[in-house]
């Protein structure tokens, strides 16, 4: 893990949450799914004003009141008085009733008119020989409020059919205006303006917009107790203004590195001018050579210190302006500068870098890494001053003001995406520097034959074994933002190409006289056409690693 005094920020532990529950209430409409929404009080402590779906806090009370609910068998405790919670709050919100009577008839006008909002909810429902629909509601999601924000709470996002003949009736004191609306329409009234919602209902009601009908919802949900997705969000800084993101979102692990305890405080936009702090001892500066191949731009890294000097990794592009915003960063003490491969937007810069601390009367840094191999492009020659080897120690050390800080990177050789490519393990803080083998927000190209998919694959199982090793939570790549949760990152990789291997297969299969582009056709059908050029390079690593692995190959 990282060390706390490489952290940008002191630490700040958010407050603890408080528990609440929230259902989302939906029928068919003649449009396909709609669900209740309702304005909340525009004094209300949280959200005031917003769009919200019906809920509020657990009380001891639904916890005690297990008897008076019908129960699904798989329905723990704990999912059993949110259920009640949820049923309890939308009655004295909004009058709708989530209760049966003994014959199945859902409460009616009569049932809901003689409860009192504002008195024990189920003794009255079991006096008047109600029992709790609990059975019927089903946890879709669970939100935690994001760790900046005074007032935060753990809340399941559960989702039941509105029973039949009831109308929704605002308490007129936290809620109001309740209305019927597909998650769509919501969504396109908020972004015009007209309907103000918070993060979590904006997301839920983008993943609710995926279903058309009620029972496919409900079925959804019934596959398993476990909520379909759970997030705490995080929150950073885009054009200035505040965005907050989902942990499958790109942005979220380089918050959760920058900004462990929610500090609103990171700039998220893109822009080459100027270098950004990641941690105290490492800085990112973005080569401007955005593109499809590049994303939005090759990542130049800074490793150390002003008292130990600087690792530059992958100097980019020839790029003079580039090269001198990383030299000026390090101020001029470049002790090292490591090409994590040879390809042409990693390593031409290095020489150029090289001869700016030489021409400032430093002693010229040593351009380190693997030569490219004789698989290697012509725009991807490279020779080393030196050779690293496979778990070599780069070793930067000082005496800053709290004593003797050091900074070790181990090499790690990870073929596949080019044969000559390494990546970095910065050991004292859990972070691995992955050059092109992980991306964040695509995968890496394998472009035989300097690139093989074996020896990706197997580098992928390396890397994942040394981040258990060391306790890496964060991958630092040379496109894209962080990426946090390491090892599951890697996993996701790894299922995600041999997904794409099974689906080569298969069109293997369907047409074995086939051509590269008719596969591709076929194994990249949920990729745009204008991609398939460039998926062909690593169709083809798959179809030399399929055939390699076929009986009589071995």
């Amino acid at each position: 893990m990282t060390r706390p005094s490489q952290l940008l920020h002191p630490p700040r532990p958010p407050v603890p949450t408080l528990n609440a529950a929230t259902v989302l209430l939906l029928r068919d409409g003649a449009q396909g799914l709609e669900v209740l929404m309702t304005r909340r009080s525009t004094k209300a402590s949280f959200a005031p004003g917003a769009y919200v779906f019906p809920g509020g806090g657990i009380d001891a009370l639904d916890a005690q009141s297990h008897a008076a609910a019908a129960r699904r068998a798989t329905q723990s405790d704990e999912q059993l008085t949110e259920a009640i919670a949820a049923i309890r709050e939308s009655f004295e919100e909004l009058g709708v009733l989530l209760a049966r009577h003994p014959d199945g008839r859902w409460a009616d006008a009569d049932d809901i008119a003689a409860l009192d909002r504002h008195a024990p909810f189920a003794a009255q429902c079991q006096a008047r020989g109600l029992q709790l629909a609990a059975d019927g509601v089903f946890t879709l999601a669970r939100w935690i409020t994001d760790r900046d924000l005074p007032k935060r709470f753990d809340v399941p996002f559960l989702v039941a059919r509105m029973p039949e003949g009831q109308t929704p009736v605002a308490d007129e004191a936290e809620q109001f205006e309740p209305q019927w609306v597909r998650p769509q329409e919501a969504l396109d009234r908020h972004a015009a303006g007209g309907f103000f919602m918070i993060f979590p209902t904006i997301r839920t009601l983008q993943r609710l917009a995926q279903f058309k009908r009620v029972d496919d919802v409900l079925a959804a949900c019934a596959v398993s107790e476990a909520p379909l997705w759970t997030s705490c969000p995080r929150a950073g800084l885009l054009a200035g203004k505040e965005a907050r993101y989902m942990e499958d979102e790109m942005p979220f692990g380089e918050l959760a590195l920058v900004c462990p305890d929610g500090q609103i405080a990171h700039a998220l936009d893109w822009q080459s001018e100027r270098p950004v702090q990641l941690l105290k001892n490492v800085q990112r500066l973005t080569a401007p050579n955005p593109g499809v191949m590049t994303g939005p731009g090759t990542n130049s890294y800074l490793v150390g210190d002003p008292a130990t000097g600087y690792i530059a990794i992958d100097p980019g592009p020839a790029d003079t302006e580039h090269l001198e915003r990383l030299w000026r960063a390090a101020g001029g003490d470049l002790r090292m500068i490591v090409c994590t491969h040879s390809h042409p937007d990693h390593s031409p810069g290095a020489a150029p870098l090289q001869q700016m601390c030489q021409r400032a009367g430093r002693a010229a840094p040593p351009i380190l890494g693997l030569p490219s191999a004789p698989t290697a492009r012509a725009d991807s020659a490279f020779t080393p001053d030196r050779t690293l080897s496979n778990d070599e120690l780069l070793t930067l050390t000082g005496k800053g003001l709290d004593g003797e800080i050091t900074h070790t990177l181990q090499v790690v050789h990870t073929p596949g995406h080019a044969a000559n490519h390494v990546c970095l393990l910065l050991r004292e803080d859990g972070l691995l520097f992955s050059g092109d083998h992980i991306l964040n927000g695509s995968t890496t190209i394998i472009n035989p034959p300097d690139g093989n998919m074996a020896d990706y694959l197997d580098a992928l199982d390396r890397l994942d074994q040394l981040c258990a090793e060391h306790g890496v939570e964060f991958i630092l790549p040379a496109h894209g933002h962080v990426l946090g949760e390491a090892r599951a990152a890697i996993a996701q990789l790894k299922g995600h190409r041999l997904a794409r291997e099974a689906k080569v297969i298969a069109a293997m299969q369907q047409l074995p006289e086939g051509t590269v582009e008719q596969w591709v056709e076929l194994a990249y059908a949920d990729v745009p056409p204008r991609m398939w050029p460039l998926a062909q390079r690593s169709l083809i690593a798959h179809v030399e690693r399929i055939r390699a692995r076929e009986p009589g190959n071995d």
